[in-house]
């Protein structure tokens, strides 16, 4: 048992004043390329982190849940019998945070799984806000949990549906499938090639001799509350007038680079940049997984670079934050390739870096970026790492 485990364990046991009967770890995600083409039928290259959310679980009587948010101090307790109406058991409405494991129960009671109510303590090494799917990683953490104490079995994709959907229908945030199902089947060392409309996917290696770092530019945003719901709909109009002219089109995924050029006369200016992202930032995925499986860390770069541009300027998701930290980064040597990373409006970038230059490059970064903008960034390496997963405590 890590130390990690032993102070959720302990933090429990503080709090409930008995032992947990589960221990649990639910990873974050960073996306390496695909961004906004998730809710577009799109195709993307995520990679679950060893940076993760740490639960300690145990059984609660008469649907009672019971949590604990550790790092920000917080309880709650509510049933699972009432979630629609969103209120703990004194009828205040849930605190945000605990939207998301309600959010949880919630889906799976809609999917016909019979909930016990469960005592919880979680803490996280993810930053909130951050675009590494704190969130997501939650959620997959306590659905998980749930099927242990519960004593039933979900295939792992039909578990990222689930909580995708008390995202979408009980919290109101309009996310694709990425975040979840990233966090319940990352592989470590590899990146996941994900087709969000067939559901279909496979690990793709990342370059030999890189780093993954990220870098966190210290502005923060909600996506409940950023315009990030109208970019979903902004896509969602281009299809609809897209299809006076292709009647077959389906999403943004059925529309070539080629054809949006000879049809996208007839967008709003605003509506035909986004559409123009997504349809050639799933361009640049297939190109970046045929990159991956050549070991071609260079081009696969490159892709991220003009990914970022396209975020930036047709998505206009970024912030002068996160263009400073990829203009640093392009300069700094060692450095392969930089995006904003998640859905934007702040968190973080992901920069490619050859693994011999990416100490330097960290320390590069954090001193020109402070210069630059006054802020401090926190930059790290992550790994890709392995999925979610709930164990039993011995004993």
């Amino acid at each position: 048992m890590n130390l990690n485990d032993m102070n959720v364990q302990a933090l429990y046991e503080a709090h409930f004043d008995a032992p947990p009967e589960l221990l649990g770890w639910s990873p974050g995600r960073v996306n390496l390329l695909g961004e906004h083409v998730d809710y577009n039928d799109g195709l993307v290259l995520p990679a679950a982190i060893n940076r993760a959310v740490r639960l300690a679980a145990g059984p609660a009587p008469d649907g009672m849940v019971d949590l604990v948010a550790q790092d920000l101090n917080e309880q709650v307790t509510f049933r699972v019998d009432q979630l629609e109406a969103k209120l703990d058991l004194e009828g205040r409405p849930l605190p945000k945070w605990a939207l998301y494991p309600a959010s949880v129960a919630w889906s799976l009671g809609q999917a016909g799984y019979a909930l016990p109510g469960l005592k919880a303590v979680y803490t996280s090494d993810i930053p909130i806000g951050a675009g590494l799917s704190s969130s997501a990683a939650v959620e997959v953490g306590f659905a998980l949990v749930w099927q242990a104490l519960g004593d039933w079995q979900i295939e792992r994709m039909r578990m990222a549906r689930i909580c995708q959907r008390g995202e979408n229908e009980y919290v109101g945030v309009a996310s694709g499938l990425m975040d979840q199902f990233t966090c319940a089947h990352g592989i470590a060392g590899q990146a996941l090639f994900f087709d969000t409309r067939s559901l279909d996917w496979q690990p793709a290696p990342l370059p030999p001799n890189t780093a993954l770092i990220i870098a966190d530019s210290g502005v923060r945003r909600s996506l409940a509350e950023s315009e990030y719901n109208q970019r979903r709909k902004d896509c969602e109009q281009a299809v609809v007038l897209l299809q006076e002219h292709l009647p077959d089109l389906r999403s943004l995924r059925d529309i070539s680079p080629i054809e949006l050029a000879a049809f996208g006369i007839h967008l709003p200016p605003v509506v035909h940049r986004r559409a123009e992202h997504v349809v050639k930032e799933i361009a640049r995925v297939q190109s970046a997984f045929s990159a991956l499986k050549r070991a071609d860390a260079r081009t696969f770069g490159a892709l991220m670079f003009a990914g970022h541009a396209s975020l930036r300027d047709l998505y206009e998701v970024s912030t002068p934050e996160l263009d400073a930290l990829v203009d640093i980064a392009r300069e700094l040597p060692g450095c392969l390739g930089a995006r904003l990373t998640g859905a934007g409006f702040g968190g973080c970038t992901v920069n490619l870096v050859e693994a011999a230059s990416a100490q330097d490059f960290i320390q590069g970064l954090q001193t020109v970026y402070l210069e630059r903008t006054g802020r401090a960034a926190k930059v790290y390496v992550c790994q890709a790492s392995s999925g979610a997963s709930v164990r039993e405590i011995a004993g």
